[in-house]
C-alpha cells in the first residue's frame, strides 16, 4: 500500500487487526517534519542570500494561500476551516511582508541622488 492510500484512507496494514492511523496524527507527523526542516534549512542560509531567497519564496506562499482558501472554503470539519483560515491569514502576511521587504531591498540599489516618484521635485 502506498503512502498517499496510506493518508487518504488513513489506515495502516499493521498488525492483524488492521489498526488504524488517524488523520490528524498523520497531520502533525508532517507538520512536525516540515518544521525540522524548514529550520535546518533556513538556518543554513548566509545573510547576504536570506533576502533574496525570502523574496524567490513568495510564490510558494501564494501557492499556500491557494490551498488554504479551499480548505477553508469546502464542506470540511469545524477544525479544518479553523485551519484554512489561520493558513489564509498567516500566508498572507508572510507573502505582503515578503513584497515588502524586497520592495525596501531594491530600493537601496536605486541611485543615490534620485528622489522616489511620489516626491515632488523643488
Amino acid at each position: 500500500m502506498s503512502f498517499l492510500a496510506l493518508v487518504e484512507t488513513g489506515s495502516t496494514q499493521a498488525g492483524a487487526a488492521g489498526n488504524a492511523v488517524p488523520h490528524t496524527i498523520i497531520g502533525v507527523w508532517i507538520l512536525l517534519l516540515a518544521i525540522f526542516i524548514g529550520f535546518e534549512l533556513i538556518t543554513k542560509v548566509p545573510p547576504t542570500l536570506h533576502t533574496p531567497l525570502m523574496s524567490g519564496a513568495n510564490a510558494i506562499s501564494g501557492i499556500t494561500i491557494v490551498g488554504a482558501i479551499y480548505c477553508a472554503s469546502q464542506g470540511h470539519p469545524t477544525m479544518a476551516k479553523i485551519a484554512g483560515f489561520s493558513a489564509v491569514a498567516l500566508a498572507t502576511t508572510n507573502v505582503v511582508g515578503g513584497f515588502l521587504v524586497t520592495d525596501r531591498m531594491l530600493s537601496m540599489f536605486g541611485k543615490r541622488g534620485k528622489k522616489s516618484a511620489g516626491a515632488s521635485n523643488k
